[in-house]
């Protein structure tokens, strides 16, 4: 049986903890490879990350570590579909082993117009309420003073290089894609993910799954069965 890597980048503020749980889900054919970006969980010490394109150098090295054990997968939710997006298309610039396959979560198309949540001119409780409003979801960490102070800088970090996120490339992708939102999700539409079709340049296929924006947060088994389908089942470009 061949087993598929699935390197997965975190949504904004998040850590690598969220995809080790998942390993109970994942199966023999995944291996969980969980990309850890600084100032977060055991890297909280770390200044965070400032810009897209350093994301990217670290989402890209564990991607090429995975890539000399067989084939793997990029998975990214809202900003880290878009990280995972941006390091696809950066291992095609860098001639360097493709994913078999980009899946992306919760996020409108690169070359779509985007809501900017404007987070540098808000304050830290602005913000917080802004982006509560935005996804409709509230991080149960920042509710507490201490445990905000520790999550609130790489959030925010993140959230900015959102705001200021420009596609590097308007070339179709040459990997297939596979789309994948919450049926009841506000902030991405399913016309908002259509919009990847015109990204893939090798077959794009949608899924949605029950629930809202965060729809994998209290159950993530079918998101992981759901990956697992797709990375099994090659898209049909006929």
């Amino acid at each position: 049986m061949t087993t598929t890597s699935l390197v997965c980048v975190p949504f904004a503020g998040a850590g690598a903890s969220l995809f080790r749980q998942w390993r109970e889900h994942a199966g023999d054919r995944l291996s969980l490879v969980p990309v850890q970006l600084p100032g977060r969980e055991e890297q909280f010490l770390d200044p965070p990350l400032t810009t897209m394109a350093e994301v990217v150098d670290v989402v890209a090295a564990k991607a090429a570590e995975a890539a000399a054990g067989g084939p793997f997968v990029l998975f990214g939710h809202s900003f880290g579909a878009l990280a995972a997006y941006e390091t696809a298309q950066a291992l095609v610039t860098r001639a360097l082993p493709l994913p078999r396959r980009l899946l992306v979560s919760g996020i409108a198309s690169p070359w779509a117009p985007r809501v900017r949540l404007g987070t540098a001119a808000l304050s830290d409780d602005e913000f917080v309420s802004r982006l509560a409003d935005l996804v409709g979801y509230r991080h149960a960490a920042l509710a507490d003073p201490d445990l905000r102070e520790v999550v609130l800088p790489a959030l925010r970090a993140d959230m900015t290089i959102a705001d200021e996120y420009e596609p590097s490339s308007r070339l179709p992708l040459p990997v297939p894609i596979t789309v994948l939102r919450g049926e009841h999700d506000e902030l991405v539409s399913a016309a908002d993910a259509a919009g990847w079709a015109e990204v893939g340049g090798s077959g794009v296929d949608f899924v949605a799954l029950p629930g809202a924006h965060m729809y994998f947060t209290e159950n993530p088994g079918d998101l992981i069965a759901e990956l697992d389908r797709c990375v099994r089942a090659p898209v049909d470009v006929s």
